[in-house]
């Protein structure tokens, strides 16, 4: 029964550690953004979302995903801080310049297959003022740098590094990809294609993380690609569209679906993969390496 819940150096294993991790995360995570609803008094869901309350629950999310990281770390594995890949430095800010920069390509690249196919067309906006689709752009910006922080600093954090730790990495990916999908799978317009699309992505942003052992890496690619999506290119994000009222372009979907996403969002489609499948490629192949502390880390169980 021992060896069921601990290895052979009598160290918690690390589906246990990860399945903790989750737990108290949901729990812990799920109480504080309650309080918040409640002291912005947001019980009325006709009440339309305001950045407000977009970007603190993100951010409640994120302290916690950090915080619960760095003590499951600490507590069942002996690790510091700088092992969560989440800290700030140098060699961080190089990764997340990188990451912006592929998160972009990987974007562009998909709506130029629908674009190329004349699935889709791309104009500049203007039924908008110039001071609408400004305020929008710096706007989404903040939405979508919490919610990217949220979503790697969970999926690409304690969970998928555990695992990574006691060499079960591909268990990790998986597991952690699946749990990407699933959280996405109550979205508007969602479908099996883009649940498909959306367990790809987990997996591009995991090998992302695991190329550096840094967190600032997929949350560059993360980030970029959501940005340019919504206020950019206008094109709905994972299947929502309110994100960005007045986006600097406006796109025209023309269809077929299955190529475009339709309602869903270019993530809905073929383009979409294609564009994954490649990037995922590119960053595999990506002459980089891990920093110093967290490769020490590595062979940890």
């Amino acid at each position: 029964m021992n060896k069921l819940f601990y290895d052979n150096e009598a160290r918690l294993r690390s589906g246990w550690r990860a399945l903790f991790f989750l737990f108290t995360y949901i729990l812990v995570s799920g109480v504080f953004i309650a309080i918040f609803v409640m002291l912005r008094g947001q019980g009325d869901q006709e009440k339309p979302a305001d950045l407000l309350s977009l970007t603190v629950p993100f951010t409640i999310s994120t302290a916690i995903a950090v915080i619960l990281g760095w003590g499951y770390g600490r507590w069942f594995e002996g690790i510091g801080m700088a092992a969560l890949g989440a800290t700030l430095s140098a060699h961080s800010l190089k990764n997340l310049a990188i990451g912006l920069g592929l998160g972009c390509l990987a974007i562009v690249f998909a709506v130029l297959i629908a674009v190329a196919t004349g699935s889709m067309t791309l104009a500049l906006n203007r039924g908008s003022a110039g001071s609408a689709i400004g305020y929008n752009l710096g706007t989404t910006l903040v939405v979508f740098v919490t919610g990217a922080a949220s979503e790697e600093t969970l999926f690409r954090g304690y969970p998928l590094q555990t695992f990574v730790r006691s060499k079960a990495t591909v268990v990790g990916v998986v597991l952690t990809s699946l749990l990407f999908a699933f959280a996405h799978n109550v979205n508007p317009s969602v479908s099996p294609l883009a649940l498909a699309n959306t367990v790809i992505a987990g997996i591009w942003f995991a090998v992302a993380y695991l190329k550096t052992r840094d967190l600032w890496f997929p949350f560059g690619i993360h980030l970029a690609w959501n940005w340019l999506q919504g206020p950019i290119f206008g094109i709905n994000v994972s299947g929502i569209g309110d994100f960005s009222p007045d986006p600097l372009m406006r796109a025209t979907d023309a269809g077929p679906a299955w190529l475009t996403g339709g309602a869903y969002g270019i993530e809905g489609g073929v383009a979409c993969t294609f564009a994954l499948v490649l990037s995922l490629l590119l960053i595999y192949f990506l002459p980089m390496s891990a920093t110093e502390h967290t490769e020490n880390t590595e062979i940890r169980n």
